[in-house]
């Protein structure tokens, strides 16, 4: 991160300041929270779309179960955060009630875009007012709907993405070389998930850790979301030859 000089510490207290060189630092910082979260990726293919998420397990007496980083919006739309728990949990709070409401107001499930654009809409807001933070984390949003599969990436500052496939959080730059060598549009669902899981390996190889993951996928035919079990999770790691057994999880921070 760039060192601050005195000058430039002013610029560092508000909101809504902006610096000499046009940066709100605290939404810089709030992006650094995210850049410092949990490894998550999005993935098109052919017949779904795949979310991946390494869970970061920081102690084996933690109940992996009570760690949720992927999540059902609408039976259409999941949704998978990273950065601070507590933020992407209020942001997933809020996407929730803005699918129940179009349900309500309009009788029909409501569009991913709009959806995602809504969503930014609300993080943009807590960068405009004093007496507020941004929110320190990010989602992507993926589902299915009459326009076909969308997958979105929201950012602290309010910026939104379409992606093909993404990978946001920590080992961000790993993640995306490797997708971006070897992701197609035309694989299917099983491929795009064994080529998650081996990025998100690769990415964390240096550190002699196995991932905990957790799956949630978008079949194209029924357009429902729903999250793999742990047998089918543990079933496509051993069929992506990653799984190394014994290996203890490192420590991480409880925030991300």
């Amino acid at each position: 991160m760039q060192q601050m000089t005195p000058q430039m510490m002013g610029y560092d207290r508000a909101i809504t300041v902006f610096s000499p060189d046009g940066r709100l630092f605290q939404v810089h910082y709030a992006q650094e929270a995210v850049r410092r979260g949990a490894t998550v990726m999005g993935l098109k293919s052919k017949d779904g779309i795949a979310m991946i998420v390494d869970k970061r397990i920081s102690t084996k007496l933690l109940e992996a179960e009570s760690i949720e980083k992927i999540f059902k919006i609408d039976d259409h739309i999941g949704a998978v955060a990273s950065g601070l728990v507590a933020d992407g949990r209020a942001l997933v709070d809020k996407a929730r009630v803005e699918a129940q409401v179009n349900h309500i107001t309009y009788g029909e499930p409501i569009s991913i875009e709009i959806l995602a654009k809504k969503i930014s809409d609300h993080i943009q807001t807590f960068t405009q007012y004093g007496g507020v933070r941004p929110y320190g984390s990010a989602l992507l949003i993926a589902g299915i709907d009459e326009t076909g599969q969308r997958l979105f990436e929201t950012d602290p500052s309010g910026a939104l993405y379409e992606y093909k496939a993404v990978s946001i959080g920590a080992n961000r730059n790993t993640v995306m070389e490797m997708l971006e060598n070897r992701f197609n549009v035309g694989m299917s669902l099983d491929e795009v998930i064994l080529l998650g899981i081996e990025a998100l390996y690769k990415s964390m190889e240096s550190k002699g850790e196995v991932p905990t993951i957790e799956i949630g996928v978008i079949d194209a035919a029924t357009r429902k979301f729903r999250k793999l079990s742990e047998a089918e999770v543990k079933d496509y790691v051993e069929k992506a030859g990653v799984a190394k057994p014994g290996v203890e999880p490192a420590k991480r921070s409880s925030e991300e």
